[in-house]
């Protein structure tokens, strides 16, 4: 089913180069503010049912559409706000089941560079990121392949570690733990894992997630490419004919390419491009996602050169 990582990668852009997610290695100058909206398309026709891989004729193709705004904002050189919310909406191209839509969760990330060490002609810096997801709207979550999310609020802790050289080459290394809270369904029990519950209250198991990636940064141009892997602490697997359950093992293990490039002739905004594919997985399809979005950077402080 659709992968629900706990961060969405959102990078936005000014002259400056001001290009910064929860999982980077950049920062938003102080009182700066970069703003947009991205629009994701991800698309699967064959999903891991546990470590079975298998296509489902009751569903075909499953399309999951999004439009993200992205926030973020510089309250010191050192300490930024980030906030994200999405909007999804799922369809199936076969089969009965009725596809769903409406406002996801709201992500609120603070991020501090904690370290920044020169190293002759390059830097080592070293970001701690907290954050915190909350659902926006009524969503059910008992309702995969075709719900818009889990409906469980999160609480992620995240180390980055950033080395930069002075052409403007880029690696990363970040790693988060997400705790999640249980989420309540619409009946009174529950089978999953080999056990029946007599319970509406799911308990859903927290998940780790690290990413890898390097790239180019330099005079109005952002090109990373990463690797990423998630992992589910708990949850078992989709039963042999049966419908995904909220509280599934999901872990996949995926690739990012993308670029967000500077708009010549218009000062401060950014084009993103993207595109994602999920390599291995269990309890999860194997999509391709498609970006395109965005981004415009205001100075508060005064104009920039």
């Amino acid at each position: 089913m659709k992968v629900l990582l706990s961060t969405l990668a959102m990078l936005g852009v000014s002259g400056a180069l001001c290009a910064q997610t929860l999982t980077d290695g950049v920062m938003m100058p102080r009182r700066d503010l970069c703003t947009g909206f991205v629009y994701e398309h991800d698309r699967w026709s064959e999903y891991w049912e546990g470590t079975l891989k298998r296509d489902n004729q009751n569903i075909g193709s499953l399309t999951t559409r999004s439009v993200v705004w992205m926030g973020t904002y510089g309250v010191t050189d050192k300490i930024n706000v980030i906030a994200m919310l999405p909007y999804v909406s799922t369809s199936a191209s076969q089969g009965v089941l009725h596809g769903m839509k409406g406002v996801q969760d709201l992500t609120l990330g603070v991020k501090y560079e904690a370290l920044a060490k020169p190293l002759g002609s390059a830097s080592l810096k070293l970001f701690a990121v907290g954050s915190v997801a909350l659902p926006l709207s009524n969503y059910t979550p008992d309702f995969y392949p075709m719900s818009i999310g889990s409906s469980s609020r999160r609480a992620s802790a995240r180390l980055t570690l950033n080395y930069t050289t002075r052409p403007g080459f880029f690696a990363n290394g970040s790693g988060a733990y997400t705790g999640r809270a249980n989420v309540t369904l619409d009946r009174s029990s529950y089978y999953t894992d080999g056990h029946l519950y007599y319970s509406d209250e799911v308990a859903m198991p927290n998940v780790i997630d690290y990413t890898f990636s390097v790239g180019y940064r330099r005079s109005g141009l952002v090109a990373p490419f990463s690797f990423t892997q998630q992992h589910t602490l708990g949850g078992g697997d989709i039963r042999r004919q049966d419908m995904p359950f909220v509280s599934n093992r999901m872990n996949a293990s995926r690739v990012d390419a993308g670029v967000l490039y500077y708009v010549p002739k218009v000062r401060n905004l950014a084009l993103k491009l993207g595109a994602t594919r999920t390599l291995t997985g269990r309890n999860v399809g194997q999509a391709t996602t498609l970006q395109a979005g965005l981004m415009y950077t205001f100075h508060f402080g005064g104009p920039r050169s």
